[in-house]
Parts: structure tokens; sequence; C-alpha cells
């Protein structure tokens, strides 16, 4: 099968190879599902998904996808993003107000996550609860630093 990248009179082809951005007589910047992919630092399989639940528009000719750039981005600002998810009409991870996700918390302390996991676990660290998500405010943060971390670090020094 011949793989050569063809454009039609409408279009002018910038870059190299399948990942072209087309760019058409109407102005609009096309993109192929694994440049989106690339745009979007995901895998060629995200894009696709997103493509069939109808939450990035892209037009099928023939065989190949395409995405135009003004659709990708717009799909950008709008996926979902665990900082912005809401529980009971409030942001879930209100970093303003203090509150943290696992992952956040880790990042923090320069732990692994599965550490502030077994934390909350056996109760070294407060966390609450809240759908899905367990949410870990700075005050009970500050707490576990003094209380454990600090003591961790104190019986490094004395062994």
């Amino acid at each position: 099968m011949d793989h050569e990248f063809k454009q039609d009179e409408n279009s002018a082809a910038v870059g190299s190879d399948h990942t072209d951005t087309s760019v058409q007589s109407n102005g609009s910047r096309l993109v192929s599902i694994t440049e989106a992919a690339k745009i979007n630092n995901v895998t060629r399989q995200a894009i696709y998904v997103a493509i069939k639940q109808n939450k990035l528009k892209a037009t099928k000719h023939t065989t190949r996808w395409t995405i135009d750039l003004n659709d990708l981005e717009r799909y950008r600002r709008e996926k979902y993003s665990r900082t912005k998810s809401i529980y009971n009409g409030e942001l879930l991870f209100d970093n303003k107000k203090g509150f943290y996700s696992i992952n956040q918390v880790a990042q923090m302390l320069g732990v692994p996550a599965q550490k502030i996991y077994y934390a909350t676990r056996v109760g070294l660290l407060k966390a609450s609860r809240k759908g899905a998500a367990w949410v870990i405010h700075v005050d009970d943060l500050n707490s576990y630093k003094e209380n454990y971390l600090s003591k961790q670090a104190e019986d490094s020094k004395v062994g």
C-alpha cells in the first residue's frame, strides 16, 4: 500500500510524514490523531476515546481522522481534570483553602503517594473522603510533618 502523503489543491501541508499539520483554504489548521496525541501529551487511544465520546470534534476522511487545532484547544480547556473536580458544589482540591490530594501531598513532602496512603490508613495522617477521593487539609499535613516526619528524621540521626 502506498503510504505517501497526498494533499489536495485546497490545502498546503506543513511538516513531515503522517503527523502533518494541514492548512485548509478556509484558514483552519488540521492535525492527525498522532499529532493531536503528541500535542496533548496523551496516547493515540486517548484521542480516539475522546472522539468516540463526542468530547473532541474530528472528521474522518476515508481512513484518516483530522482534528481542527481550534477544536483540540477547546477540548484541552474543557477536558476533565482532577484539580477541577467538584464535590457537593465545592472545589474538591481547593489549594487556596488548604485542601490537597494524596498525590499533591506526596509531591510536597517528596515521598511516594503509597506512603501517604499508608499514613492515612494507619491513622498517622488525618484525611477525609469526599466521593472517591481522599482530601487532606494543610493543618493535618503540618501536624503529620511535626509529629511523624520530624521524629523519623531525628531517629535516623540518632541511629
